[in-house]
Order: C-alpha cells, then structure tokens, then sequence
C-alpha cells in the first residue's frame, strides 16, 4: 500500500484528502504544520507528500527546499496544494522542486489522477535497467538515477530525471508542450503548460553549460540536441 503523507493545516481539507485518497488504497498520515511535516518525511519516507504552501512554523515553500536539498528525502514526490490562484505562487512551487500543483478548491478525482500518475512515474524511475547515457558532457546513468556533468553530481527530481530522459531518448526531434505534459506528467491538457516552461528552464540550470543543448522552439516546444 502507498504511504501519502499530506501537510495541512486546515481540518477540513485535510479530513476531505484524507477520505478520498483512502478510498482509493492509500496509506494516510496527516502532518498540520511544517515542523511535523518535516519530522514526519524523513521518519515514514512516503511515497508521496501533498504539501500546503500555507502551514504554520515552516512555511511551505522552506518544507518543500528541505526536501529537495536532503539526498535521503530529494526524489519524493511532491504535490503543492495552495489556495491562492496567481501564475507566480504556482510557478514558486515548481521552481522549489514541486512535481505538480493543484489549487484549492479542487476536484478529488482530478487530485487522485495526480497522485497516481506521480507515484506511478517514481516506480518506473527505480525500475533498474542497464541503460548508460553519454551526451557530450552530460553522463546519465538509469540504473542509480544518477546524471552528472563534467563528473559532477547533478541533483535531479524524479520529474526533472524523467524530463531528461524523454528529450534525450527523442534527441533532434521537437517535443510540444502538450505532448510533454502528456508524457512526463501523464496528463491530456488538465495542466498549465507553464509547468512544462518552470521545469525545462530549471533543468537547463541545473545542467550547467549543457543546458544549452535544450533548445527552444518557439510557439511550439522544446527539443534536445547533442553538443558536438
């Protein structure tokens, strides 16, 4: 059974995600501020957190960087819940290293969709192959999830890793954003893809001067191309 850790502060919220996900066979634990929150991870190491951006002690935005930086807790996927509708608080929550956002008040099913599709993408991720990839500089290694650049470790998060994957696997071939989001996040067209922008440019960060082998095509999408 998945284990889904959800931090909310609001009882209500949190009893309405509480049932739903129960009814569709996950494990629940519910954490009401960040400080629980952050005890909680790294004791049950979920499956998955649904995290409200705003918590009470550690906000959410610090839990979800907390996450993110410790190696033990970084490829836990993360959901950011949070009320508040403006493009830049969702994009703050991608740029943290959140996998995915919903905004309240949201469906339960559209909910539940997302949290399959992001724990189904974390399995196959830690599905051992004997795969090893040399793009110029860049070395990806899916056996361990490891990439790095220049023998430099580079931290990615499950989405970021499976991200990499495609548009390497699909080098010189241009990728839309649509078909991105159904392909990395498992959706059809139910997700801004602003999203697909957030995590493409903070791959390109994180990839150093290699990020530049992601090009962007303009009004469409994006594509990789070798460095030679």
């Amino acid at each position: 059974m998945k284990h889904v850790l959800v931090v909310e502060d609001e009882p209500d919220a949190a009893e309405l995600i509480e049932f739903h996900l129960k009814e569709n066979g996950y494990k629940i634990t519910i954490a009401e501020d960040g400080n629980q929150a952050l005890k909680k991870v790294h004791k049950l190491m979920p499956d998955l957190v649904i995290l409200d951006l705003m918590i009470p002690e550690v906000a959410g935005v610090d839990v979800c960087k907390f996450i993110r930086k410790d190696p033990s807790t970084q490829s836990i996927p993360i959901i950011m819940c949070t009320a508040k509708t403006g493009e830049i608080d969702k994009i703050l929550g991608l740029e943290l290293g959140a996998d995915d956002y919903v905004t309240k008040p949201f469906s339960p099913r559209e909910l539940i969709l997302r949290v399959k599709n992001l724990i189904k993408r974390s399995d196959s991720s830690n599905i051992k192959t004997v795969e090893r990839l040399v793009i110029g500089e860049i070395v990806i290694d899916k056996n361990s999830h490891q990439v790095k650049v220049r023998d430099e470790d580079i931290e990615l998060t499950a989405t970021e890793f499976k991200l990499l994957i495609l548009l390497t696997e699909r080098m010189g071939r241009v990728q839309s954003r649509d078909a991105l989001l159904k392909d990395v996040w498992g959706y059809a067209g139910d997700l801004d893809t602003r999203t697909v922008d957030t995590h493409v440019q903070r791959l390109r960060s994180k990839l150093l001067d290699s990020g530049k082998c992601i090009i962007t095509v303009r009004g469409f999408g994006y594509k990789f191309v070798s460095e030679n």
